[in-house]
């Protein structure tokens, strides 16, 4: 139906205009200095891992996504080190390098799958570095700001261009001329208005009220629903991917517990 990169700029456009209103109204709020962080977030927290997460499901089993989506705790961790002078302990980088090894196992375990398919796991990789720089400059660098006034700005800097990129793609023909491509529009417009949007803004809360870390292990939830829904949506996961899922989550229960 539609394209992963479709999937993608249409998400990110309806996300964009659910939280236009808010953007509207409290734009003149927001100081000069803070739009190229707010712009770093919408890329490195939305747009991005928006294409990357479709791209890579086009051959990966959603239940394995959500797995590697976990792994956004130890790149927050690690991006904090790297870029904002953040504690990391031997025990927290012991629980990395265990996340590490079970994201090896996780992607190069093809069982009866085609072993060149388990490389898209790369794709979810990145989007999960993304979510670690959007965590710490939202914590370290928008602090402060209202998590709707923040979530509707980060958005405005990017909704935008995937609406144009939108337009370059095949998506209206499609509307137009495809069989249930408005059924199908309407199952993107659901995943973005609560999921994107409203999701954005929770999370952003949760941000504000915690650290980093603790925020992003809401990743450890993903996984449990994701397989749930793999399951049922009839996807085989295989021994080795069991064991690589295992292995991924001591890495970031270590990384969280750790002092």
């Amino acid at each position: 139906m539609f394209s992963s990169n479709e999937l993608g700029a249409i998400r990110i456009a309806i996300a964009f205009l659910t939280l236009a209103p808010f953007a509207i109204i409290h734009i003149r709020q927001v100081e000069p200095h803070r739009w190229k962080y707010l712009l770093g977030s919408g890329l490195l927290g939305n747009l991005f891992p928006a294409f990357l997460f479709a791209y890579a499901e086009t051959q990966l089993a959603s239940g394995l996504a959500g797995v590697l989506n976990s792994l956004t705790a130890l790149f927050t961790l690690l991006v904090g080190a790297m870029f904002f002078q953040q504690a990391i302990t031997w025990m927290r980088m012991l629980g990395i390098i265990i996340g590490i090894a079970g994201t090896a196992i996780l992607i190069f375990s093809g069982g009866d799958t085609n072993m060149d398919n388990t490389f898209y796991g790369i794709y979810i990789v990145i989007a999960t570095i993304c979510y670690g720089g959007s965590v710490n400059i939202i914590k370290h660098r928008l602090q402060g700001m209202k998590p709707l006034v923040m979530s509707s700005m980060a958005l405005l800097t990017v909704g935008p261009l995937a609406i144009v990129y939108m337009f370059t793609t095949d998506t209206v023909y499609k509307l137009q001329h495809t069989p249930g491509a408005w059924e199908a529009f309407m199952y993107i417009a659901i995943l973005a208005v609560f999921s994107t949007a409203v999701g954005l803004v929770l999370f952003n809360k949760l941000i504000h009220m915690s650290t980093t870390l603790f925020a992003s292990s809401s990743t450890y939830l993903i996984p449990i629903v994701a397989l749930m829904w793999g399951v049922l949506d009839g996807e085989v996961i295989h021994l080795w991917h069991y064991v690589g899922m295992i292995i991924i989550l001591a890495g970031v229960f270590i990384v969280n517990r750790a002092k």
